[in-house]
C-alpha cells in the first residue's frame, strides 16, 4: 500500500467522521418552541434589553431597529451605541427615538485603551440597560416578529443563562456563498453538541456574536464584555466566560427567527473573517492541526479525482476511497444547505470553501502576529475614535 492510498483511507475516515458528527449535532440543535412565554411563568412581563452597536451603520440601523420594535414580546428596550459614526447613523437614530420611546441612545465616550470597539460599545450599553435579560446583536441582523418571545421561552426551557444561535446567513455573491456557509460546516463537524450540554467545560461551548441572549445575573457574574475586552470574537469568549463563572450556555436553531447578510462581496468577506478567524482557534498548534485535517480529509480527495479524470495514473483503491470521501462531503454539505437555507453552489464547491477558509485563517494568524487586526477602520490599539 502506497502513501497516497494510506492518505485516502485517512480522508475517508475524516469525511465519515464529519458526517456522523453533523447528524448527531443536527438531532440536538433544536428549533425553538412555537409557543411564546406565557404570562403564567412571568416571561411575558420580563424586560429584555436589546443592545445594538452601530459604527457607520446608516445602511442597516433603521431596518434592524424596526424589526425589533415589531416584536410580539412588547416589553423591550432597544439601546443603540452610535460609535463615533461619521455617516447618517446619528440622524437616523434620532428619528427612531422620536418615533418610539423604547429606543434609547447610550451616551458615547472615547474608546478606552485595551478595548476592542465592539466590546466597549456593548459594555457601555449593558451599563445603561434595565432589563433582566439582554440581547446583544449586530446592526446587519433582521428579526422576525416572534424572535424575542420564542428565544425567551427557549432559554427557560433549556435553563440557559446564555443562549445563542446562528442566524440564517444571506449571501448575494458567489464568494459569499462559498465562504460564509463554512461557519455551519465547521460548527457541525467539530463541536460535539451532546457534550456541550453535558459539561460546563468552557472549551466545549460555542456562540455567535450576532445573537447573544443572556440573563443579567450571568452577565454580571461572568464580568460581561469586560472579561474579554481586547477580543474580536465575542462568540467564542462570552460562553467561555459564562461557563467559567458557573452558568450554563446553549445553542438553538434560530434559522426561522432572524437573518443576516454578514458581508457584501469577496473583499469584505475576506476582511470580515480575517479579523478573528485565528482568534477563534486560539493557537498555532490547533491551526496547524485543522489545516492538515482539511488538506487530507477535504481537499486531497477532490485533487485525486481531478488528477484521475485528467489522465494521471492513480491506483484504483485511492480513486475509490477518494470518490467515497467526496460523496460524503457533498452529502454533508447539501444536508446543511437544506437545513439552514443556504445556496447549493457553496455545497457543490466545497473544496473551494475549505481552501479559502484555510487561507483566511492563516492570513488572520499573520495579522495577529503583526498587530494589524482591525475592523471598521480601527485597530485594537486605538484609544479614541
Amino acid at each position: 500500500m502506497n502513501v497516497l492510498e494510506v492518505l485516502a483511507i485517512v480522508a475517508a475516515f475524516i469525511s465519515v467522521g464529519a458526517m456522523v458528527m453533523t447528524l448527531i449535532n443536527l438531532s440536538v440543535y433544536r428549533t425553538p418552541t412555537k409557543a411564546p412565554a406565557s404570562p403564567a411563568d412571568g416571561g411575558a412581563d420580563e424586560l429584555v434589553s436589546i443592545c445594538v452597536p452601530a459604527r457607520n451603520e446608516e445602511a442597516n440601523l433603521e431596518a434592524v431597529v424596526r424589526s425589533l420594535l415589531a416584536q410580539t414580546h412588547r416589553n423591550i428596550e432597544v439601546l443603540v451605541y452610535n460609535d463615533h459614526s461619521t455617516d447618517r447613523t446619528g440622524e437616523i437614530l434620532q428619528r427612531l427615538m422620536s418615533d418610539d420611546a423604547r429606543v434609547r441612545a447610550v451616551p458615547v465616550v472615547p474608546l478606552e485603551t485595551g478595548w476592542n470597539g465592539k466590546q466597549f460599545a456593548c459594555w457601555q450599553m449593558s451599563q445603561h440597560s434595565k432589563g433582566s435579560r439582554l440581547l446583544f446583536t449586530d446592526a446587519d441582523v433582521r428579526f422576525e416578529p416572534d424572535c424575542v418571545a420564542r428565544t425567551l421561552a427557549s432559554a427557560r426551557t433549556l435553563n440557559a443563562h446564555l443562549l445563542s444561535t446562528f442566524p440564517r446567513q444571506v449571501t448575494g455573491t458567489l464568494s459569499e456563498s462559498i465562504v460564509v456557509p463554512m461557519i455551519h460546516f465547521i460548527l457541525f463537524s467539530y463541536l460535539p453538541m451532546p457534550r456541550m450540554r453535558r459539561t460546563m467545560d468552557p472549551a466545549a461551548s460555542a456562540a455567535c456574536g450576532q445573537f447573544l441572549f443572556c440573563t443579567r445575573e450571568g452577565y454580571n457574574a461572568s464580568g460581561g464584555h469586560a472579561a474579554f475586552k481586547d477580543s474580536m470574537h465575542d462568540g467564542v469568549k462570552m460562553p467561555r466566560a459564562f461557563r467559567r463563572a458557573g452558568f450554563r450556555t446553549d445553542l438553538f436553531d434560530g434559522t426561522d427567527l432572524c437573518s443576516c447578510r454578514m458581508y457584501n462581496g469577496f473583499a469584505a468577506t475576506w476582511r470580515g473573517f480575517a479579523k478573528n478567524a485565528y482568534e477563534g482557534l486560539g493557537s498555532v498548534v490547533l491551526l496547524t492541526f485543522v489545516t492538515l485535517l482539511h488538506l487530507v480529509g477535504h481537499l486531497l480527495p477532490w485533487g485525486v479525482l481531478l488528477a484521475a479524470v485528467a489522465g494521471v495514473s492513480v491506483s484504483p483503491l485511492a480513486v475509490g476511497l477518494c470518490a467515497f470521501a467526496v460523496i460524503w462531503h457533498l452529502t454533508q454539505r447539501l444536508l446543511l444547505a437544506l437545513r439552514f437555507r443556504q445556496a447549493f453552489i457553496g455545497a457543490v464547491l466545497h473544496p473551494a470553501g475549505v481552501a479559502l477558509m484555510t487561507a483566511i485563517q492563516w492570513w488572520s494568524f499573520y495579522l495577529h502576529l503583526t498587530g494589524q487586526r482591525a475592523w471598521k477602520g480601527r485597530s485594537l490599539s486605538a484609544t479614541t475614535a
